[in-house]
């Protein structure tokens, strides 16, 4: 053989180990990624076919499927589809999926590696394809709770709410919202007409605010996680004393910080951790960080959650918490404000790790799996996220909250709720200012958690612009998410 008909040779033997190698990428491993993604039309007509699986809420369905006479055999159906769309998200012919439709899709569509044998017997029997259900963790009353408070409010922002011990979350809430049925007929000039309306809305209704979205400067309950990292590092403790002045120059700045109240934080010479907890006050937490290391409240939001890559099984955008540059950033980012960004997840994840004794458990909305013919498939199970703290440390922050509740000048004492004893912080982050130079509506928070001695729910509520119009865009965290948080936490504690 001469050369040139080897290199010939050889060439084609090569491209054929190539295609090989791919046809196997594609056939065997990269398989299920392919089915599931959204773009994939053919596998969403094909799912059209198959009777898609439930998703559950306490047993009961949420999204279900339902004959029809037209080609597609099947349409999506939500019920109360405003209130659990930040969960189901919407399964659509035109728009993909998202939500639990998209991360659960392989289950519901009943075309995982796991229905494998299951889909061979069907056929082989006649039976009609059929996809899985999937039971939430959702607690229906807490979810209605959340809800109600939110929307009867007309409050743009979100609630999450936690099981500590668990992980397991009881309410996933975003306002305003929107009904997934608007998205999943089977007129594809009615779902691009909706869709269009949905997206173009500047109050962003296809946003979940409770995980995702453009994320919330945290405010004051960002001191939780300032507090934490110095009583874990042995800088302070809750009775530890600073200078009180009303004004405070930043350090290497001219810009002065000053407590919310634009006074000191108490009558004293001196203010403790306590007291800067339980009064919400900046100078205290930015004299006591700036004295700490610069990645120290940054590595400590780290192991609570910031920065990490977290699904439930729906990814989460993660929450930011970068290293300042300078002291005064230091300052300014120990207050929750600077280049600090949360999703009320993140900060539920925060109040339940404190709750749970610092113990942090990864936080999930899926609890099983459950066949057509009634079998559990899959059962999730609770996992440890990570330990950022102590019991001891974990205790002092909590007693701190507690005392933000249950004394006559906490600012979280709209959180009481009668013969419990409950813990919780406010957060009033600052947004810059407008084009005149004036203060943009600030974002209220409030996170806490109940009972204090054998907690049942910890809960995170973010009310972005003041609250809006209904409150001149002047609200306070004192009252609005305050009041919203207590609804929660007392819809789970009276089951």
């Amino acid at each position: 053989m001469n050369k040139p008909l080897k290199i010939i040779t050889r060439a084609v033997f090569g491209m054929f180990i190539v295609l090989f190698f791919s046809v196997t990428m594609i056939q065997f491993v990269q398989a299920d990624d392919l089915r599931a993604n959204s773009l994939n039309s053919r596998a969403l007509m094909n799912s059209y076919k198959v009777e898609r699986g439930a998703i559950l809420v306490d047993g009961d369905p949420v999204a279900y499927s339902t004959p029809t006479d037209d080609d597609f055999q099947y349409v999506r159906q939500y019920a109360n589809g405003p209130m659990y769309a930040p969960l189901t998200g919407y399964f659509s012919r035109t728009q993909g999926m998202t939500g639990l439709e998209s991360a659960m899709n392989q289950d519901l569509s009943g075309s995982g590696n796991a229905q494998f044998f299951t889909r061979i017997m069907n056929t082989l029997n006649g039976v009609e394809p059929q996809g899985s259900s999937v039971e939430t963790t959702i607690d229906p009353a807490a979810q209605e709770a959340a809800y109600a408070a939110m929307t009867e409010n007309g409050f743009e922002g979100a609630v999450v709410a936690v099981e500590p011990k668990s992980g397991r979350i009881l309410a996933l809430t975003s306002t305003p919202g929107f009904d997934p049925n608007a998205l999943s007929s089977n007129n594809d000039a009615d779902i691009i007409t909706n869709y269009r309306q949905l997206n173009d809305d500047p109050a962003q209704p296809l946003q979940n605010r409770a995980i995702a979205g453009d994320l919330y400067h945290p405010g004051s309950v960002y001191k939780l996680i300032s507090a934490a990292a110095a009583i874990e590092a042995g800088e302070a403790t809750p009775s530890t004393e600073f200078d009180n002045p009303a004004q405070w120059t930043l350090p290497q700045s001219t810009s002065v910080l000053q407590n919310a109240s634009r006074s000191t934080c108490g009558p004293g010479e001196k203010a403790t951790l306590d007291q800067a907890i339980v009064l919400s006050c900046n100078i205290p937490i930015a004299e006591m960080t700036t004295k700490m290391d610069d990645n120290a409240v940054p590595e400590m939001a780290a192991k609570f959650g910031f920065e990490q890559e977290i699904a439930i099984p729906t990814p989460v955008t993660p929450s930011q918490s970068p290293v300042p540059e300078s002291k005064a950033q230091v300052a300014l980012s120990s207050i929750g404000q600077q280049d600090v960004r949360a999703t009320p997840l993140q900060i539920a994840m925060v109040s339940a790790g404190i709750a749970n004794g610092g113990t942090v458990m990864k936080p999930y909305l899926v609890d099983k799996v459950i066949t057509p013919d009634l079998k559990v498939e899959k059962e999730y199970a609770p996992e440890e996220f990570s330990q950022p703290v102590s019991k001891k440390t974990a205790d002092a922050v909590a007693g701190m909250m507690e005392r933000g509740v249950n004394t006559p000048e906490g600012l979280a004492q709209n959180a009481g709720i009668d013969g419990v004893r409950v813990a919780g912080k406010t957060g009033t982050a600052e947004n810059g200012t407008d084009a005149d130079g004036n203060d943009l509506p600030f974002t209220l928070w409030f996170t806490g958690f109940a009972p204090v001695e054998d907690p049942e729910v910890a809960v995170a509520v973010v009310v972005a612009d003041g609250g809006g119009a209904n409150f001149g865009n002047e609200g306070g965290s004192f009252d609005l998410p305050t009041a919203v948080g207590k609804r929660v936490m007392e819809a789970v504690l009276s089951e």
